[in-house]
């Protein structure tokens, strides 16, 4: 019945409106003066809009602080039973909630929502291989029907970084992961651009050189950066999951710091 609901709503369209989604590191949510210019910069954004945070950081103090141990595997959280009630905590509670009620405070009416939220995004546990992430889920569907539903409605989705499977289960899931799919799930009924913001300026030619940005990157671009070195380490899942939103039909991609979502720098990401 969902699918029908979107599949109507989608083949409703006379034109598309404009979607902006932005996607944002934990350290910029978890400072209060690096949020407060996040919300304000985010509350001035025309047209519809959501927002998805991570909180890492904040979930290992946290951790830290109850005796529980954090462990990363390249850049990684592994999310045992005793962490996954920590993130559940401070992406669910803590951090999304300082962020709904610093839109309120600015005129915008967001609602904070976890995947299982009105069941808005599925996942499964990812499988064990070489290494077992525990309670971590890898995205299996987004419902457009239910985001799309509220964003009609004037609510500003603010999504945390956790999931659900359905069967009762809450599940770890990457900000950088549940963003794309978002996008690209959306994007039949929306025109959507994903902006992910982070510590640097842009894509970096030379990451001891902040001003290095790369402006724009094709796949073939991407591809020589990776084998030549310029790019590696955690940029390249990022850039995969802009290069999969783009072929899915998101508009533009785009990667740039917090404090810039209304400028015209940052990396461009083209077909």
């Amino acid at each position: 019945m969902v699918t029908l609901t979107w599949n109507r709503f989608v083949r409703g369209l006379r034109m598309k409106q404009k979607l902006t989604i932005i996607k944002v590191g934990g350290k910029v949510v978890e400072e209060e003066a690096s949020l407060n210019r996040l919300l304000d910069d985010f509350a001035s954004i025309d047209g519809c809009k959501a927002l998805v945070h991570g909180g890492g950081r904040s979930a290992t103090k946290v951790a830290s602080l109850l005796g529980i141990e954090s462990r990363m595997v390249d850049g990684r959280r592994i999310t045992d039973a005793g962490m996954l009630k920590v993130v559940t905590m401070v992406y669910g509670g803590l951090v999304n909630k300082n962020i709904v009620a610093g839109l309120q405070a600015r005129g915008v009416n967001a609602l904070g929502l976890t995947g299982a939220d009105m069941d808005a995004i599925r996942s499964v546990k990812r499988p064990v291989e070489a290494v077992d992430y525990g309670f971590v889920g890898d995205v299996t569907r987004v419902n457009a029907a239910v985001l799309a539903g509220l964003i009609a409605k004037g609510v500003v989705p603010v999504m945390a970084p956790l999931t659900h499977d359905g069967r009762g289960n809450l599940l770890n899931t990457n900000a950088d992961t549940i963003a794309g799919e978002t996008a690209k799930a959306l994007s039949a009924g929306f025109d959507v651009t994903l902006v992910y913001c982070f510590e640097k300026k842009g894509v970096l030619r030379d990451e001891n050189d902040e001003d290095s940005v790369i402006p724009c990157i094709t796949p073939a671009e991407f591809e020589r950066y990776v084998a030549g070195g310029i790019i590696r380490g955690g940029m390249i899942p990022k850039l995969e999951n802009a290069f999969e939103a783009i072929d899915a039909g998101v508009s533009g991609v785009l990667i740039t710091l917090a404090s810039a979502i209304h400028t015209a720098g940052g990396t461009r990401i083209k077909k």
